[in-house]
């Protein structure tokens, strides 16, 4: 009896090592899905489709962005080393699945959108290019030209998910 009750007692043991699945999904995993989603929906717009940046850090992710206004051709570039001024102002979804705010089960209104605003007051920011913003940005300013405007869309893995 003793050792029927020993082996049943190892099997619930290495029973309980092991799982339904190998995978288990959580919150951030469909978040980085639905923005990988929703990202190469934007990259395939033509108004993007052929202004795409390619990251050098061998994480396979690239930046698209739009011209909205188009520098002087002899304008210089940054450096990876540089300070550069600029108006920016960015913004990251929650759920993509839900429009900019949402009304919720109780009736109260939902914001789905952070925004952030680092040219207050219609005064440019001063960034290094090399360091304290996200990558993606990073590669965005190294291919702009100084007077250049652009909208850019940035990846998770290139943004404030990585």
């Amino acid at each position: 009896m003793k050792l029927l009750l020993n082996i049943l007692l190892s099997l619930c043991f290495l029973a309980s090592f092991t799982a339904c699945g190998d995978q288990t999904v959580t919150f951030d995993d469909q978040w980085k899905l639905d923005n990988e989603k929703q990202f190469e929906k934007i990259a395939s717009d033509p108004a993007y489709k052929d202004n795409k940046i390619t990251a050098l850090s061998g994480k396979d992710a690239y930046i698209v962005y739009k011209s909205i206004e188009k520098a002087d051709d002899d304008s210089p570039r940054p450096a990876f080393t540089d300070y550069v001024k600029v108006y920016y102002t960015g913004w990251y979804k929650f759920d993509w699945s839900q429009g900019d705010t949402y009304p919720g089960d109780d009736g109260d209104t939902f914001t789905n959108k952070r925004e952030f605003v680092y040219s207050r007051d219609n005064i440019p920011s001063t960034l290094a290019v090399s360091s304290g913003i996200v990558e993606g940005l990073s590669l965005a300013l190294q291919h702009m030209k100084v007077g250049d405007k652009w909208e850019i869309w940035v990846p998770w893995s290139l943004g404030y998910g990585s």
